[in-house]
């Protein structure tokens, strides 16, 4: 193998093959390198795109590292359907095998050590919205007085302060109740509307260990609680590997 070698995760052995179609970033298929009872899942890529200097000036482009970010999870994706892998994070590149190889010594009691708490346990991500208040009727008059102006203003901003301290009571009663069906669980930082493109003020944003024997019941108290209270969204992605548990930066 030539080139540079792109490593998307490191995992135990396994013995069920990756898709025969797979193909990583830059269209490259996946391989597996094999070091100290390990499996690096590595790929070839071009120098020019992910030397050091090359990588600082990628880091500018947006549609590139998008791509770039989807053809990687969808080896991880592809590897979490046979095996739990620990996902590395984006652009982890090495000049050779021998320098996946030392990255594997030098971490290998961590890696062992990640991957035995996340063996057959996946991550399930669950977010909370305040759904946009509907538009207001046009009022039947104009404020009589100064007075009955902000008497409305008043009424219309307590009326919004508690939709949100109703949507926060939600959001904590729903991460408490899904906590005690998950090993562990994360909280994110609530996404902007500009950056999610999303509907809505996001609430909660969650990430949960879930052993896979658990996880449908997991999807089963999730979707019970979808139509509990007007006005909130609830929103479930995953199965993923568990990036939010593996002390590696998502992609």
């Amino acid at each position: 193998m030539t080139g540079l070698r792109y490593v998307y995760a490191v995992c135990r052995p396994f013995g069920t093959p990756l898709q025969s179609q797979l193909t990583g970033v830059g269209g490259a298929p996946p391989a597996l390198l094999r070091h100290h009872g390990l499996v690096a899942v590595v790929s070839q890529v071009p120098a020019a795109d992910f030397s050091e200097e090359a990588l600082k000036a990628h880091l500018e482009d947006l549609d590139w590292l998008a791509a770039t970010a989807r053809a990687h999870q969808g080896v991880i994706d592809a590897l979490t359907t046979v095996t739990t892998p620990l996902p590395l994070r984006l652009a982890t590149v090495f000049r050779d095998d021998s320098g996946v190889r030392v990255m594997i010594e030098a971490r290998e009691e961590d890696f062992g050590r990640v991957l035995d708490r996340l063996e057959g346990r996946v991550e399930w991500g669950v977010k909370v919205y305040l759904e946009a208040e509907p538009a207001e009727p046009a009022p039947a008059a104009q404020p009589a007085s100064g007075r009955d102006y902000l008497r409305r203003r008043r009424e219309s901003t307590h009326a919004s302060e508690e939709r949100w301290q109703r949507a926060e009571a939600f959001a904590r009663s729903l991460h408490e109740r899904l906590s005690r069906l998950a090993e562990d669980s994360r909280l994110h930082a609530p996404q902007t509307s500009a950056l999610s493109a999303e509907p809505g003020r996001n609430v909660l944003n969650a990430a949960y260990l879930v052993p896979r024997a658990h996880s449908e019941e997991f999807v089963e108290l999730v979707d019970r609680t979808k139509d509990e209270t007007s006005g909130i969204r609830v929103e479930l992605t995953g199965p993923w590997a568990a990036y939010s548990f593996t002390g590696e930066a998502t992609p």
